[in-house]
């Protein structure tokens, strides 16, 4: 069977192949007009024929994975297959918090048979995202290199509200908002997200580290949980959720202090609830779960029963596979302080989440529902004015910059390098916020742009990407990238790595020729001499008169890493302003 989906809103050891078998808050803060004057960044090659793609989520307890066609022509998707597996990613070795020889040997297992079953579908893409567990783990990168090395799969470390939003988008995907603010609650194993928004613009975000699998394993030792246990686990989770809660209900009062917003659920534990409660209550599991409804005091009193009952006595409830059991009360715990908090006695299943997000994200990004989801489509673009304007950054002169920058990548596109569009993204959001490390300290600033911007929480973005940006901002001046400096070292790949020194070339440059911060250079045209070697900057100066000393001293002095870089010596051409007669 398959589901069509309409977006609907306005270690010190890693496995080895041969460990393998194959088996069966508020971010929005932005000004109205950013959202009416989305800045112009180019576009993706519009899309055209039907695409299969796969969204793969490594989470603390499962991995999962959703296929899926996509028809730009609607736009929409439809799911033709799943797949889950459960692997405890979050069953971390308890000294040290490293992620388990075991664990990742299960998990390299799943992401294995993934691949596979993506193979036989014949699946364009893998969409992989990785989430609480992995990013807790001091190991956590180390393995998902091995798991490139080893699979030739890209995995995404994303950040937990980067995850709320991209839950948010799933949900958006299945249910129908209709303006009216919703309260979107998924627990997983690891943390529990919280997002409050209408169908547009989510107006808060959260991560906290409360989920099914984590406080299973700290608080939980008897079977039956012992009272001092169950106490300690509600007393526990109510304090974690409380501040998160009451930040979700600050924006709630801004928006209407009468308005009660319904609460919508997703992911493994809320939808294992359901199946339950659906089926003592109406004897039979509807197929789809979504739209069903329990209440919260036929959670209380579910939350009664599982107290009472050892991990083989609630296994003989409907829908507990693999090691649900075990994990199902702290999971229904947390769900129930959550309503209790937000005074709301009524939640409803919503069965899109995380890998429905990504798809959704990925839709986006590649501009096939840029009008049913407009104010999406710009989110990393507001997210990074957004963190330039925290850090007191001149906006205007950082637009001026990177004007600059993406005339110089476009000219040169083909002629000195091979990137596209994702690549100029990253080098826009770096040039925006080049400058933000002032906000520290003038002296390294560069390496305090580094800092923030790795730190700052910017949405829309992986991990790596975010790495990306961080570092093309740090190396705007001074050194070049260098595999001493252990920034650089936290690039993965080769091509990240090769991203930064290419396109941190490139930044120097347009940094150089606002020398002044007056726009003394109004626009630039490149000419390559492929006999000489040459690269003619041609520099069209904005004032009558003006001999933009101080510019062409600066890119004088900037340009070694562009020529060391591209192989091409610069010579630059002033072009003054020719006045009529």
């Amino acid at each position: 069977m398959t589901d069509d989906v309409y977006p609907s809103i306005s270690p010190d050891v890693l496995p080895t192949s041969d460990h393998i078998e194959s088996e069966s808050v508020s971010p929005y803060e932005l000004r109205e007009q950013l959202i009416k004057e989305p800045i112009s960044l180019g576009r993706s090659p519009s899309i055209q024929q039907i695409h299969t793609l796969a969204a793969i989520d490594v989470g603390t307890n499962s991995i999962h994975m959703v296929v899926v066609q996509i028809d730009p022509d609607l736009p929409s998707f439809t799911i033709i297959a799943r797949e889950k597996t459960t692997v405890r990613l979050g069953d971390r070795d308890k000294e040290t918090g490293y992620l388990t020889f075991e664990a990742m040997t299960r998990a390299m297992s799943a992401l294995k048979r993934c691949q596979e079953i993506a193979r036989s579908l014949k699946v364009e893409q893998i969409l992989a995202v990785a989430t609480s567990a992995v990013r807790e783990a001091g190991n956590g990168r180390d393995f998902l290199q091995h798991v490139e090395a080893e699979l030739g799969l890209h995995v995404d470390l994303i950040s937990g509200v980067e995850e709320a939003r991209r839950i948010y988008l799933g949900a958006l995907s299945g249910m129908e908002f209709n303006n009216q603010l919703h309260v979107v609650i998924d627990i997983g194993g690891g943390s529990t997200e919280l997002v409050l928004g209408d169908g547009r613009e989510p107006s808060f975000l959260s991560s906290t580290k409360v989920g099914a699998v984590r406080l299973t394993a700290e608080f939980v030792t008897t079977d039956p949980i012992s009272d001092i246990e169950f106490n300690a686990l509600q007393a526990y989770a109510r304090g974690m959720l409380e501040r998160p809660i009451e930040e979700l209900q600050t924006y709630l009062q801004q928006a209407d202090s009468a308005i009660v917003p319904r609460l919508v659920g997703t992911s493994g534990t809320i939808e294992t609830l359901a199946i339950i409660h659906a089926k003592e209550h109406l004897g039979v599991v509807p197929d789809p779960m979504h739209g069903y409804q329990i209440q919260l005091k036929d959670l209380r009193e579910l939350v009664d029963r599982f107290r009472r009952l050892s991990d083989a006595e609630r296994a003989q409830f409907p829908g507990m596979t693999d090691r649900r059991p075990e994990i199902i009360l702290a999971g229904a715990l947390i769900l129930q302080e959550a309503m209790i908090l937000l005074n709301i006695e009524t939640l409803i299943i919503c069965e899109r989440a995380l890998r429905e997000g990504v798809i959704v994200d990925w839709m986006l990004t590649h501009g096939l529902i840029e009008d049913r989801l407009r104010y999406q489509s710009s989110v990393r673009q507001r997210s990074v004015i957004r963190l330039a304007r925290k850090y007191q950054t001149d906006v205007e002169r950082s637009k001026r910059v990177a004007d600059l920058a993406l005339s110089l990548f476009d000219q040169t596109q083909g002629m000195l390098h091979t990137w596209d569009g994702e690549e100029r993204e990253l080098l826009w959001a770096a040039a925006i916020l080049h400058n933000c490390g002032h906000f520290v300290n003038h002296s390294s600033h560069h390496k305090h742009s580094y800092y923030l911007i790795r730190h700052g929480g910017l949405l829309g973005y992986t991990e790596t990407e975010i790495e990306t940006i961080a570092n093309l901002a740090r190396y705007h001046r001074r050194s070049a990238p260098k595999k001493k400096h252990e920034n650089y070292r936290n690039l993965v790949s080769k091509k990240h790595r090769q991203v930064v020194s290419q396109l941190s070339a490139l930044l120097r440059l347009a940094v150089a020729l606002d020398r002044r911060q007056i726009g003394a250079i109004d626009h630039v045209r490149c000419e390559l001499h492929p006999d000489t070697h040459e690269l003619h900057l041609h520099l069209h100066v904005a004032q009558p008169g003006d001999d933009c000393a101080l510019e062409l001293w600066s890119l004088d002095y900037k340009k070694d890493c562009f020529e060391l870089e591209f192989g091409v010596r610069l010579v630059p051409v002033l072009e003054p302003v020719r006045i009529a007669n």
